[in-house]
């Protein structure tokens, strides 16, 4: 995949003055085996500058996850405290395991001009825009049907039969929620799945809205 032709243009409008933009969240959310974590991670692939928010999970590290860099894992009393003191903007139980994400490096991000994504469910996309409305620009991804979704989860090879089913379950509940986000894409050819969400980020970097000095700019035209 050839880098994004507007990477360059991003860079400067953090620095320029009179240019600076606020940073968008970009929420992509699917079931689970839809895809989102493949389109998730090709975008932060595609560039770079795009900041991945860590979430703060109770369950144990898998093989190869690192403190910091895929999850904080935290006891449930910590998330527990963590939800309640409101340093979480969005959490949620997922499968019988707490999931959420840290407030201050959001609005540090969002402050800055840096861009974020999100693979969250639909409950963390609901709180995540209560707690940030003008801030989230959201993408459901749905597979192409239910059988070609458990075909995937199977292949994995990553869980067994209940677990399949217990997900498979899930996923109904799951794409229930499509109408509540922005847009919606279906994960057919997973190339052109990650074009419609780049797309889809790049609309929102140049929404009117988060231009903050583009008044400024225009004013001087006169």
């Amino acid at each position: 995949m050839s880098p994004p032709p507007d990477q360059g243009q991003n860079r400067s409008s953090l620095h320029r003055p009179g240019l600076a933009r606020r940073g968008v969240c970009l929420v992509i959310s699917a079931p689970s085996g839809a895809g989102k974590s493949t389109i998730a991670n090709a975008l932060r692939a595609a560039e770079p500058e795009l900041q991945h928010s860590v979430s703060v999970t109770t369950r144990a590290p898998r093989p190869g996850e690192t403190e910091g860099v895929h999850y904080y894992f935290r006891q449930v009393e910590q998330f527990a405290e963590m939800a309640r003191t409101g340093e979480l903007v969005e959490w949620a139980e997922v499968f019988g395991r707490g999931y959420g994400t840290p407030r201050a490096p959001v609005e540090a991000c969002l402050a800055a001009g840096r861009d974020m994504v999100f693979d969250i469910d639909w409950q963390g996309h609901r709180q995540l825009r209560a707690a940030l409305p003008a801030d989230v620009v959201s993408l459901f991804v749905l597979p192409p049907s239910l059988p070609i979704l458990e075909r995937r989860l199977r292949a994995r090879a990553a869980d067994d039969a209940d677990e399949i089913a217990r997900r498979m379950a899930a996923a109904r509940d799951e794409i229930s929620h499509w109408k509540e986000f922005d847009h919606v894409i279906v994960n057919e050819v997973l190339e052109r799945a990650i074009g419609d969400a780049r797309a889809v980020l790049n609309a929102a970097r140049i929404a009117t809205v988060r231009q903050r000095g583009m008044a400024a700019l225009v004013q001087g035209f006169g």
